[in-house]
């Protein structure tokens, strides 16, 4: 009986155990199923963003922020740091080393000359590994030294988890030793948000923009080494372009280690989506990219639009403390109007919100302030928000200034109270 009895609470202790886990894993489930909308949730890639590409906002992530490897959409950051550091003009000299890259491959050999130009169609139409070591080399004097561009970059832009070992994607790693003494392994990686934000900062903020989407959206190019002794012809493989009305740019990529890879852009009815995609499946999967691409990309231009953002506040008159009174009145309090400061005729921003999506207006405003008061002083804002993110602020300000009672306000007050007359 001791045996059985034991027996007994270790079954039932097993089945507790049991039903305890899949009632969390099923809670568990439950929620991420309510959070992901419908459309979205059998995507082939591992890591995907869908990003608005006006504000920088995500819209939709499936692990967005993990790191991982990213293969050739490296070069849309080659890309633009050449456009925006080198002239198309320039001569490039082959190095022995940029020649030995491995395929996919222009075919250069060491000392061979080529304008920048024509490599970088080289680079981001056929994703020549050798084109991008030669322009980093170029660029930066190594490769070593442009990854370091690379890295100051990403940075600049708020990519705080991407980190460029090479100019082409090819799979790499590095140890270094941190400040601490502790000997750290990198590899070559970014995650789809920060991908997605260096696409962004291609196509909108760069002041290289234009000439980036030229050469992303150019459907064949064909060229010369300078001595003219060797011709070469390159064709975009970013079949996206041809896929969907509006297509902006893209970048595709492949190793080993990243799978298939994408980052492209799309322009229509005044909406402008990036969509950036790491680990999309391996071989035999190469189309999964163009699955997932035009499944996010067709989301939220069915799920967002753009609203006009205004909400007209009532706004009480600020008290103005120790304030001089309008009627000389000493015993009267003080208080002076205020207004949102806006531009002329502005009648609220653009916002892009989703289906369900509702903005939220909160009022600051100080109850009462300190003489003296200039016109145009900061008392308050009115500000919108998108659940906690704040995406809208504008200032309130008096309409009119407040002095201070002093010494000799209050001497004047006196005499005229007496009838002396003015001092």
């Amino acid at each position: 009986m001791r045996v059985l009895k034991k027996y007994s609470i270790f079954v039932f202790s097993m089945l507790f155990i049991f039903f305890s886990v899949y009632i969390c894993y099923a809670d568990t489930t439950q929620i991420q199923t309510t959070e992901t909308p419908e459309e979205l949730r059998q995507l082939y890639a591992q890591s995907a963003v869908l990003m608005d590409a006006d504000s920088g906002r995500v819209l939709f992530e499936k692990n967005g922020y993990e790191q991982m490897p990213m293969a050739s959409t490296t070069k849309i950051m080659t890309c633009i740091l050449a456009l925006e550091n080198g002239n198309l003009e320039d001569e490039v000299t082959i190095s022995s080393y940029a020649a030995s890259q491995p395929k996919v491959h222009l075919g250069m050999y060491n000392g061979q000359k080529f304008h920048l130009g024509d490599l970088l169609y080289s680079l981001m139409l056929e994703s020549h590994n050798d084109s991008a070591v030669a322009i980093a080399e170029h660029i930066g004097g190594s490769v070593e030294e442009f990854a370091t561009m690379m890295n100051q970059k990403a940075r600049d832009l708020g990519c705080q988890n991407t980190y460029f070992i090479t100019p082409n994607g090819l799979d790499a790693k590095t140890t270094f030793t941190d400040e601490n003494g502790n000997s750290v392994e990198m590899i070559h990686s970014t995650t789809a948000a920060d991908l997605a934000t260096i696409m962004m900062y291609c196509i909108r903020i760069s002041p290289k923009k234009e000439e980036f989407l030229n050469i992303t959206r150019t459907i064949s190019h064909s060229f010369t080494d300078i001595e003219k002794k060797q011709g070469y012809s390159c064709n975009n493989h970013n079949a996206f372009l041809s896929m969907m009305e509006g297509a902006l740019s893209g970048k595709t990529g492949f190793t080993n280690n990243a799978g298939y890879c994408y980052v492209g852009a799309l322009k229509r009815d005044g909406k402008t989506f990036i969509v950036a995609l790491l680990a999309c499946g391996w071989p035999n999967n190469k189309t999964y990219k163009w699955a997932d691409t035009k499944k996010l990309m067709n989301y939220g231009l069915s799920h967002y639009e753009y609203q006009t953002i205004w909400e007209e506040v009532s706004l009480s008159p600020v008290k103005v403390l120790e304030g001089v009174p309008k009627e000389n009145d000493i015993q009267t309090d003080v208080y002076v109007n205020v207004k949102v400061q806006k531009k002329e005729q502005e009648e609220g921003f653009s916002y892009l919100l989703g289906d369900t999506e509702t903005i939220e207006t909160k009022v600051e405003l100080k109850e009462e302030m300190t003489a003296p008061i200039k016109e145009g002083t900061v008392v308050g804002s009115v500000q919108y928000f998108l659940g906690e993110e704040l995406i809208r602020s504008y200032p309130i300000v008096t309409e009119e200034g407040a002095e201070r009672i002093d010494f000799r306000w209050c001497l004047k007050k006196i005499l005229k109270d007496f009838g002396i007359g003015k001092i």
